[in-house]
């Protein structure tokens, strides 16, 4: 899926969000996998010094992970980087 199309997706409020999905969000929008700890993936950005935490349950991720990548998106007026 588009990565536009995809953020559409998010922004509307789905609950159902592949891990796979918000994985590639991250990565569109700057965001790389630090570090792997049990479930979590940690992803950082190199302008924004907070983490991500993200889980893969049962291949869905979590909706309030989903909903915090969101604002943080907000917060530092994040854009996605070029589509593939």
């Amino acid at each position: 899926m588009k990565k536009r199309k995809l953020l559409k997706k998010v922004i509307s409020g789905s609950r159902n969000v592949r891990f796979v999905e918000i994985q590639a969000l991250l990565e569109a929008f700057g965001f790389r996998l630090d570090r792997i700890k049990g479930s979590h993936h940690i992803y950082v950005h190199p302008d924004i010094p907070e983490l991500i935490n993200v889980q893969n349950v049962k291949g869905r991720a979590k909706p309030y992970q989903v909903k915090q990548l969101l604002t943080i998106i907000e917060k530092y007026n994040l854009q996605i980087g070029e589509e593939e």
